[in-house]
């Protein structure tokens, strides 16, 4: 599960980070930082640049909207998409295939104790021992009105089972892709075999917890 996100590297640190290729084309503007990232807002990722292949950042929505959906309704259940589940259900078979990105982040939460009749226990932040930003793992598609007079990128973060130090919090994890596989991640390739050996927990011993107020 992730359902909130910090992202407060500079915008030429995930420039750097990501190997975007300063000389490409535009970036989004200065991206401001943010502590909490909300489903329905809109958050830069890193595609390959449809035209050039090069890798680029742009800004899309969190909740994927399916391409073949009537209208661009934002719904919950499309904020994560389970790595189990992305060949079998229509709205994310085709961007696993074809549509991959990556989500650039310095760290995400977990709660503990969310019972609604319940106090939240604990909230925790999760990211690596290093401190520096990194990826979880994406998929988006594109939204285009009937008229074609309107459209919507959006994205959905994959999630896989949880490592050992994760397990006690929660039993999912968001999919963290390792730097030395972004181009494998990014790459379409062949749509008919993607990338499934990387739909795997994140290596435990990278990574540290930490509590934080709710």
């Amino acid at each position: 599960m992730c359902g909130r996100y910090t992202r407060f590297a500079a915008t030429q640190v995930i420039y750097r980070h990501f190997g975007i290729p300063l000389s490409g084309p535009e970036p989004p503007g200065d991206i401001a930082p943010s502590w909490n990232v909300t489903p329905q807002t809109m958050q830069p990722v890193i595609r390959l640049n449809p035209d050039t292949g090069e890798r680029e950042m742009v800004l899309m929505r969190w909740g994927l909207v399916p391409f073949f959906a009537n209208e661009p309704v934002f719904n919950y259940s499309t904020i994560n998409a389970k790595a189990e589940t992305l060949l079998q259900k229509p709205a994310f078979r085709e961007p696993f295939r074809r549509r991959r990105c990556l989500v650039p982040v310095n760290s995400y939460y977990e709660w503990q104790g969310t019972d609604p009749k319940k106090k939240i226990k604990a909230t925790w932040a999760i990211g690596f021992k290093t401190e520096e930003p990194f990826a979880l793992g994406g998929i988006w598609d594109q939204w285009v009105s009937p008229d074609k007079a309107a459209w919507i990128e959006s994205y959905s973060i994959v999630t896989t089972a949880s490592n050992e130090l994760l397990a006690p919090l929660h039993d999912r994890m968001p999919l963290i892709v390792p730097r030395r596989d972004y181009d494998r991640w990014l790459d379409p390739g062949d749509p008919q075999r993607p990338p499934v050996d990387l739909l795997r927990p994140f290596d435990a011993e990278l990574m540290k917890i930490w509590r934080v107020k709710p």
